[in-house]
């Protein structure tokens, strides 16, 4: 067996799974609060209260803020894998469309755990007793109503209207938004935030200071689907290792184990920043 192919196959893989999931292995990713190469098993993101601002006296000294410091909030991480064998005699017979699939198998695989992670960190907040997380319970599917009732328990919370405001729903709940005319109608969200333009459904969109985004893999408990309105800054996602691919060759099996593997973990920062809907699907 040539060494230099192999190690041109395992360099041009190793590149392609990196890629795959960059351009679409993760969802929900980019609208959190993301911190990189972290050292350990864990890591703390920090709160920092609001400031208030006071007069002074001529030439007086100008008071401090005392911004308070709340408690840091620790974030597991853990390691997960996504591996697959590639026989010899097969790798001779791949084509560029087949290898390809492989290496989206893999990365799509560890995309789909970063967005579970997520979505596991923000479904922890339903169960929240404190009075942080505005909660809300749409019987008869997605209304404007209901949806005008979060926003404005959003805002009187303080969670800034500053364009950082993420709603991520199921796919039912999609449709209905799109049954919704000030959703659609341009005469209500401009041309350039129609949800259907360039011909995708899935498209995101602004709507009420937040970007809205459809997602099938939301929580789905007693015939309720579980949605999530949240501010970016109010999610963390920590990563101690993006995407390692390893190729190791086994004499014995006469095939490549290709190992795609990452350290990840998510958390919920400032539960105040996060809504929960629990919508009827019944």
């Amino acid at each position: 067996m040539d060494p230099t192919i192999d190690k041109a196959f395992i360099k041009q893989f190793e590149a392609e799974v990196h890629l795959a999931y960059q351009r679409q292995g993760s969802k929900l990713r980019p609208y959190v609060r993301n911190k990189t190469n972290v050292k350990g098993a864990t890591t703390v993101f920090q709160t920092i209260g609001k400031g208030k601002a006071s007069t002074k006296g001529r030439h007086g000294q100008i008071p401090a803020m005392n911004l308070d410091h709340g408690t840091p909030v620790e974030c597991h991480l853990q390691d997960w894998y996504a591996g697959e064998w590639i026989d010899r005699m097969d790798e001779l017979k791949v084509s560029i469309e087949e290898r390809q699939a492989v290496v989206n198998s893999g990365a799509f695989a560890l995309g789909r755990k970063s967005d579970q992670l997520i979505v596991d960190a923000l479904d922890k907040t339903a169960g929240d007793a404190s009075a942080k997380v505005v909660k809300a319970n749409f019987d008869k599917g997605f209304a404007a109503s209901d949806v005008h009732s979060v926003l404005a328990e959003l805002g009187q919370a303080n969670v800034p209207d500053d364009g950082d405001r993420i709603a991520v729903v199921g796919w039912k709940q999609w449709t209905q938004l799109l049954s919704l005319e000030e959703f659609t109608n341009a005469d209500y969200v401009g041309d350039d935030d129609l949800p259907l333009s360039g011909g995708r459904t899935d498209r995101p969109r602004q709507w009420l200071g937040t970007l809205w985004l459809p997602f099938s893999d939301l929580p789905f408990v007693s015939k309720r689907r579980r949605c999530f309105w949240f501010h970016k800054s109010a999610v963390g996602f920590a990563a101690a290792s993006e995407i390692v691919t390893d190729i190791t060759w086994h004499g014995d099996r006469a095939a490549h184990f290709i190992n795609n593997m990452m350290s990840q973990g998510a958390c919920v920062i400032d539960p105040t920043g996060v809504a929960v809907m629990s919508v009827s699907e019944a």
